[in-house]
């Protein structure tokens, strides 16, 4: 980590800030409140900025990026912007459209980081999740290294700076990397990853691969009903972190934050409330002692609270392996 800067270099020369913004919003949430938290964000210090063709809030964070940068605050090589490629999207002659609707959207020439969303081709078409009459998910039999080969083209183009993978497992992984005639290894993975799922095995084996883990639901989660079971248990609230806060006189995200940081891992964080988005920057203040980074270490129960279960039963369905 360049303790400086605070970043890491990816395995294509380029750099990216291990604190990032994520920028879901839950559908009891209006975009406005997403936008007031994203300046919020810029004015604090964040400077990378996670977003997706899914998430359908590419238009206005880039209309606060465009406004900061206009208003001097930063120049648009400060920011490290991330999008992703939906799984409409994985026939390679669609490849580099879903990222050319994303940059139109964002009104940027080009993004940092390019990632296939999920493993999961879908049938292309207008929906977001095709299905059938009966419910089913439309899936489409795309071969991930095709798929691969046309994010390689997206970089080649100038449109994506770094291109990576999100929620593959191992298996998907290797994948791409033993393909025929690769050309650029993935620079990251991102993955679900925090006290109670740390992915310990999964982080080994992309470090071992010089391949950035960067992890998502860090806090636990927003608790959004469409994708996490209401009765799974509040991260923050468990007391061995709530106590640990206390100790370090710091908030249980920061404590939940940190465990991370200090695994290497490149974490993305996401708040509407102005006081905790400042306060996210204290997580570089303080330091976990190895024996507390152990006893966090110890409440992992490999809990996934983002399971994507309507995509369960497809053939690329990550999540049934063991890493």
């Amino acid at each position: 980590m360049d303790s400086v800067s605070l970043r890491v270099t990816l395995n294509d020369g380029h750099f990216i800030p291990v604190l990032g913004f994520g920028t879901t919003v839950p559908d009891k949430v209006p975009k406005d409140k997403l936008i007031k938290a994203a300046e919020i964000a810029i004015d604090a210090g964040f400077r990378h900025f996670d977003s997706a063709y899914l998430y359908q809030i590419e238009e206005e964070i880039g209309q606060v990026i465009r406004s900061k940068i206009a208003d001097g605050v930063v120049k648009r090589e400060d920011i490290f912007y991330t999008s992703k490629l939906w799984g409409t999207f994985h026939r390679p002659e669609l490849v580099q459209s879903c990222l050319e609707m994303s940059l139109k959207k964002a009104q940027l020439d080009y993004v940092d980081l390019y990632i296939i969303h999920f493993p999961i081709p879908l049938q292309p078409g207008d929906k977001i999740i095709p299905k059938d009459e009966h419910g089913n998910v439309l899936i489409d039999p795309v071969d991930l290294c095709d798929t691969w080969e046309a994010m390689e083209k997206c970089k080649d183009a100038g449109l994506a700076k770094s291109i990576g993978v999100s929620n593959f497992n191992r298996r998907q992984l290797e994948m791409i990397l033993n393909k025929p005639g690769l050309k650029y290894k993935p620079v990251c993975n991102q993955v679900e990853c925090h006290v109670y799922l740390n992915q310990s095995k999964m982080l080994d084996y992309c470090q071992s691969k010089d391949i950035a883990l960067i992890a998502y639901c860090t806090l636990g989660s927003s608790r959004d009903p469409l994708w996490v079971d209401q009765n799974s248990p509040v991260l923050l609230d468990d007391p061995v972190i709530c106590a640990m806060a206390k100790k370090y006189k710091q908030t249980s995200a920061l404590v939940a934050l940190r465990y991370l940081l200090q695994r290497g891992i490149v974490v993305l964080a996401r708040s509407f409330n102005e006081e905790r988005i400042k306060k996210f920057m204290q997580v570089f203040e303080f330091q976990l002692t190895t024996e507390d980074i152990k006893v966090l270490d110890g409440l992992n129960r490999n809990l996934r609270y983002n399971s994507a279960h309507f995509f369960d039963g497809h053939p690329n369905y990550p999540f049934t392996d063991e890493y």
